[in-house]
């Protein structure tokens, strides 16, 4: 996945990153917990399954579909992707994987003991590897391999393309330890996440040069050191082909081969009932066609389909299907016995796949991913954090979590956390910092902000000093040339401007923050806003893709015209008051007294900080509002765009729930359906949107991978932000501050406060709401075992298999 504006080597990749949800099933309920506390909260379990290994036979080979080739075998490289992490995981090292808890966990197959033996004056970790563990051309691993792969992510020779170096930047020098099995790692500074380095872990020969690094892992790994080694990729057939390793010290795989194969989305119905794929991620349409194979009977034997084609054929249209079939119009009667024809050889089909989709089971779980609404805070309205929060306390998170779960079964609770899922270590409900669903407080958020009833017929105000307003002749009526402002911040050079204010925006802005961070790109803002009023060439396409606005009545595409240039709004009376009133919500959320303190370091540019009007003020919105609000002579209308993908149905559902939701508040909602091979890239990762929906995947490390995700954007030289992998542009310093104390923080349950009081903070400023842990549907061959839905844990390739010799046969045995 792209990253905006990051150096190469600069972010640590957190794998799957645009992630859609699947759709809804109504199949039987798994059981799992609703608890927010630490304390009590539990995973929802994995399904694979599970059998002894004395129980699954030796030999034969499993299909496992991907989406796409892997575009490297290098897991360290930006384009690394979800089929690298799996063919890697049973070709590599992984010294601690995730367990069922979202808790790494030492790997005996790799390690004897790994634990920190010296704090002071540095910290020092020493690896005890397993005596037995060697790569697959008999070497063993040891202290060599560590120090190349050290010095290949560390960052500090560009030689090497790799896409992430976060904890390797923090080692001093790796030496052999009392034997040639032990590896001693001293680090310059602290590191916590130390058990997130060297996983996976390469042999010395990949990482000892940028060539083999670069290039010469991207198609082949001649040394492994897992249950089973490559074989060959074969790009024609779409393959990658593990055979079980003979070097291999551990458990004997079950599976002669393993089989990675390449098949869209769109064609894994057909792949299942053809046999030619035993596992894969599917979506709830196909798990559903599954269900009713095992719960309905069907035409192949003898019964009237109930759902499939022709299922919906009335009576009344079946009589004047046969009379024109029949009829003495022989043109008619030869269009209606070709299209019955047609039919029935389609039942006849749909009912032979649907016998064939017996032989599956559905295995669901919680994936170890959440889905998100991402705000846009970088222009526009959402650059005003009240319109932020307004929003996100405009949504009923628990009817979202239900809309997508509760069909499936699966427990449909609002996550409560950015940084940790529920049942993970360290997890606890923070978004009592921003607060409950309340359409009235969202509704006074917005006043504050500006934004009533009336305000789309308003003239403009008179431009503020320092900013700069251009007009059309007047029989040009109506219409504005887009103005570009430039608040510039304290920090400025003497000899710029500094921007006007009145002497009530004066006391109210000392009274919030005497340092409040004010930087705007104007030249940026309005070149974006420019393509936007202008319906640049995107828009057509946008249009062509579906394009409607929610909260008008305009036909699509005729919306009002967005402001040209960012506008930053200055803090009202209220907002010193309001700043107060969250920080210490948020300082009650996470445990930290101090947050109680208003510090320039929390506050967002574009208003308050505060989810609550003061006490005693009423709330200046009515209760209920009749379109969109405005301000100015503008409505306030935000873009909202999704996947159009076949894919990514309940993503849209969830999109529209969200736009009527935001309708009964005075937002309108321009949602943009665009395809999905450019959804990330050419709009989330570049900005071009105002809310958008995708999801993120777990991680065991938050305080390494959650701080490029949630760090505070900065100017580049160009006048660009370098937003690393935060796409909603929001952050403060005081989030970043406490992310590097947590990094470095040894004392595990201090570090995880830390994060609780980062998460805290994350939920303030409004720029990410997590909705829910998105499902996970799988479907495998009934007769296989020790895969499926995993969860938060890594497979144990070893372990998979057929549970009888007989099923251990080629594919077409297995279908009969």
């Amino acid at each position: 996945m792209s990253h905006v504006g990051v150096p190469r080597g600069t972010v640590r990749k957190r794998r799957s990153l645009a992630l859609l949800t699947a759709g809804v099933l109504t199949i039987p309920a798994l059981a799992g917990c609703s608890s927010d506390s630490e304390e009590t909260s539990r995973a929802v379990p994995q399904d694979i399954a599970p059998a002894a290994r004395d129980r699954v036979a030796d030999g034969s080979t499993v299909n496992w579909a991907v989406d796409a080739m892997p575009t490297t075998l290098n897991a360290f490289q930006a384009d690394a992707d979800t089929a690298t992490t799996k063919i890697t995981g049973a070709l590599l090292p992984t010294l601690f994987p995730m367990d069922a808890a979202g808790h790494p966990k030492l790997n005996p197959d790799y390690l004897e003991s790994a634990k920190i033996i010296e704090r002071e004056p540095k910290q020092v970790v020493l690896y005890k590897l397993n005596q037995q563990a060697v790569w697959s051309d008999g070497r063993e691993i040891g202290a060599p391999d560590f120090v190349a792969q050290w010095r290949a992510l560390s960052g500090k020779d560009s030689a090497f393309w790799t896409a992430r170096n976060a904890g390797y930047e923090r080692i001093e020098k790796i030496e052999r330890g009392s034997d040639d099995l032990q590896v001693r790692v001293t680090f310059a500074k602290p590191y916590a996440d130390w058990r997130s380095l060297f996983s996976p872990l390469y042999p010395k020969e990949i990482t000892g040069s940028p060539d083999t690094f670069n290039d010469g892992a991207r198609t082949a790994l001649k040394n492994t050191a897992g249950p089973f080694q490559l074989k060959g990729v074969d790009k024609a057939k779409g393959t990658v082909t593990l055979v079980r390793s003979p070097r291999w010290w551990g458990e004997k795989a079950k599976l002669d081969s393993l089989v990675f194969r390449v098949v869209a989305p769109k064609d894994r119905t057909k792949a299942l009932a053809d046999g030619t794929v035993h596992v894969t991620d599917i979506d709830a349409a196909t798990a559903n066609r599954i269900a009713l194979a095992l719960a309905l009977r069907d035409g192949s034997n003898g019964q009237p389909l109930t759902h499939g084609p022709g299922a919906d054929l009335t009576p009344a249209a079946a009589l004047r299907s046969w009379a024109l079939a029949h009829g003495s119009d022989e043109k008619q009667a030869e269009i209606a016995q070709a299209a019955r024809e047609a039919n029935r050889k389609a039942v006849v089909a749909y009912g032979a796949e649907q016998k064939a989709l017996r032989g599956y089971a559905v295995r669901k779980s919680l994936e170890p991913a959440y889905t998100q609404l991402a705000l846009n805070g970088e222009s526009g309205p959402l650059a005003d954090d009240r319109v932020r929060r307004a929003v996100a306390r405009a949504l009923d998170r628990q009817e979202l979590a239900e809309t997508v779960l509760k069909p499936l079964g699966l427990p449909a609770k609002p996550l409560g956390s950015h940084l940790a899922l529920a049942g993970q270590p360290g997890y606890k409900d923070g978004s009592g910092a921003l607060g409950d669903q309340n359409t009235k407080e969202a509704q006074a958020l917005l006043a504050d902000a500006g934004w009533t009833q009336g305000g789309a017929a308003e003239k403009p105000k008179d431009t503020k000093a320092g900013s700069e307003a251009e007009k059309k002749d007047a029989g040009k009526e109506g219409e504005e040339k887009k103005a570009g402002t430039a608040e510039k911040s304290e920090k400025a050079d003497a000899d710029e401007k500094e921007t006007d204010k009145t002497e009530a925006e004066e006391k109210a802005e000392k009274k919030a923050e005497e340092k409040a961070d004010k930087d705007t790109d104007a030249d940026k803002d309005a070149d974006k806003a420019d393509r936007a009023a202008a319906g640049s060439d995107e828009s057509a396409a946008s249009r062509a893709e579906g394009l409607y606005i929610v909260g008008q009545d305009d036909k699509p595409g005729a919306g009002p015209a967005r402001s040209a240039a960012t506008h930053v709004l200055a803090p009202s009376r209220d907002a010193a008051a309001q700043s107060i009133a969250l920080l210490r919500q948020a300082g009650a959320v996470s445990g930290d007294s101090a947050a109680a303190k208003v510090t320039a370091q929390d506050k967002q540019p574009g208003g308050a900080a505060g989810a609550y009007a003061p006490v005693g003020t009423a709330a200046p919105a009515p209760a209920s509002v009749k379109g969109p609000l405005g301000k100015d002579g503008k409505t306030l209308t935000l873009r909202f765009v999704l996947p159009s993908g076949p894919g990514s149905q309940s993503l849209r559902g969830v999109g529209d729930r969200i736009a009527a939701m935001l309708e009964k508040i005075g937002i309108g909602t321009e949602i943009t359906k665009v395809p999905d091979e450019s959804y990330f890239k050419d709009h989330i990762a570049s900005g071009d949107y105002d809310l958008a929906l995708y999801s993120w995947p777990a991680t065991a490390y938050p305080a390494t991978d959650g701080r490029p995700i949630y760090a505070k954007p900065e100017p580049a030289t160009d006048g660009s932000l370098l937003v690393e992998q935060n796409y909603t542009r929001v952050g403060t310093d005081h989030i970043d501050q406490l992310f590097d104390q947590a990094v470095a923080e040894l004392d595990e349950k201090a570090s995880r406060e830390l994060m609780k009081q980062a998460d805290a903070r994350i939920w303030a400023a409004a720029g990410s709401i997590p909705l829910f842990q998105r499902p996970q549907l799988v479907a495998v061959d009934k007769k296989l075992s020790n895969v499926g839905a995993f969860g938060f844990a890594a497979p144990r390739y070893q372990d998979i298999g057929f549970t009888d010799r007989q099923a251990a046969g080629s594919p077409a045995d297995r279908k009969k």
